[in-house]
């Protein structure tokens, strides 16, 4: 690079680069299709020929299912959409069937749903303030009023849902119109301590996630931790699934493990699970909102 004197001490002009950088707008394509030669270089020529800049790309070649799983985020011209890129990026999809989207930087809306324990709600209202959730957390319901004062202090609003058994499916209906009033991308359920209907799963098919306080399928139910002790376990852990009709088996997107001994009585692994369960959820949520993870039947592909 060449310096160039200037009559000015200071030049006023801003580096080409950063204007560049500042011009370009940010997408991520997502795609899933059977393995055959020829995809990633579709997919670059496809980027090139419109000018935009591959900025980070992984993919995960399936040996055992035959299939490919890519995911590329990238910068270009101001011009472009997501509904425009999918329209252009159509005729090679078809060629290799590809399941694939398009995003743009738009962050995704979260509905957080929490019931007394309010560990993970915490945690996610901490990081959404921080900038590194990923999404944006827009509205908190509830069947109890506890943690109102939490969701109100961070500046979000609280619906208070009861539920019993005589008012569930309109509990669950006003859920669905919190999504719609909303416009809620994503639903997670932050330790809420109720089973939602078959009905409810497939209307959020892929947009609502679940902490629950172990390995799956281990220690289901109520007292988990005591559970946990009365078995002597060495190893505390929770998993972030997605939600589906099937309780707590949806593909599971995150799981966090922390040891333990026979000095932790249920108390102390009740904390230490906790801070496994916070940190489980709160991935889950980024990676999801961050268009990286990827269904794969029962399963899960994450590009961390």
């Amino acid at each position: 690079m060449t310096l160039v004197a200037t009559d000015s001490p200071v030049s006023t002009l801003p580096k080409p680069e950063l204007l560049k950088e500042e011009q370009a707008q940010k997408f991520v394509l997502t795609l899933s299709c059977v393995e055959r030669a020829g995809i990633v270089q579709a997919v670059t020529t496809f980027l090139y020929e419109r000018g935009f800049n591959i900025e980070e790309h992984q993919q995960f070649d399936d040996g055992l299912r035959q299939t490919l799983h890519l995911r590329t985020a990238f910068s270009g011209p101001l011009s472009y959409s997501p509904e425009r890129l999918e329209e252009e990026f159509s005729a090679i999809a078809d060629r290799f069937e590809m399941k694939f989207s398009f995003h743009d930087q738009t962050k995704k809306r979260v509905l957080v749903m929490v019931s007394k324990f309010g560990h993970c709600l915490n945690d996610l209202i901490f990081r959404w303030r921080g900038g590194s959730l990923g999404g944006d957390l827009v509205v908190v319901a509830s069947n109890h009023e506890t943690h109102r004062a939490m969701a109100e202090a961070a500046g979000l609003p609280f619906v208070y849902i009861p539920v019993t058994p005589d008012t569930k499916a309109e509990a669950e209906q006003r859920l669905l119109d919190l999504v719609e009033e909303y416009n809620v991308d994503l639903v997670v359920l932050a330790r809420y301590m109720q089973v939602l209907s078959d009905d409810l799963c497939r209307a959020l098919e892929g947009r609502a996630i679940n902490i629950h306080h172990s390995f799956l399928p281990g220690f289901k139910g109520a007292r988990p931790y005591h559970q946990a002790y009365d078995r002597g376990v060495k190893l505390v852990g929770a998993t972030a699934h997605y939600v589906t009709a099937d309780l707590d088996e949806g593909p599971i997107i995150e799981q966090e493990v922390i040891r333990v001994d026979h000095s932790y009585g249920p108390t102390t692994l009740s904390t230490v699970g906790q801070d496994a369960e916070a940190l489980a959820l709160s991935r889950a949520v980024r990676w999801h909102c961050e268009h990286r993870v990827l269904l794969d039947q029962t399963s899960t592909v994450v590009f961390r």
